[in-house]
């Protein structure tokens, strides 16, 4: 399984960006189950469950953390075989290095918000949201 995370870049604060995850080693439909999440770690501090979306068993399912709520939005390409971060109302509290991460299960069956629950992990995309 491999994943490649892209889209990464620096902003305004009130600025937008939509990050990319390709997926390989899988496939996004519901013949897989799987769940893709984001993370994100900024400077000096731990990483942070952001949102993650789960496919197979009875559908798809999403979820977000209090801090982004209503401000991003994960969604994903079947065809292209990617997930997207939409992320909108960027504050400067958003910026780090974001992290896709994927495990081999669906959400309502493991601790989907514990980073440490993901088994295999891509590279980062730094986003940076100057004040």
């Amino acid at each position: 399984v491999q994943l490649q995370a892209s889209g990464g870049g620096l902003v305004q604060t009130g600025g937008s960006l939509r990050l990319s995850c390709e997926v390989s080693g899988f496939s996004l439909d519901y013949q897989d189950y799987h769940t893709i999440g984001w993370i994100r770690q900024a400077p000096g501090k731990d990483r942070e469950w952001v949102s993650c979306i789960s496919v197979g068993g009875v559908g798809l399912s999403t979820d977000y953390a209090d801090s982004v709520k209503g401000r991003f939005t994960i969604s994903r390409d079947n065809i292209q075989n990617t997930v997207f971060l939409s992320m909108t109302m960027l504050k400067p509290e958003d910026t780090a290095v974001y992290y896709c991460a994927a495990a081999e299960d669906v959400m309502d069956s493991f601790d989907y918000n514990r980073v440490d629950e993901y088994d295999h992990w891509g590279q980062g995309t730094q986003v940076t949201v100057s004040s």
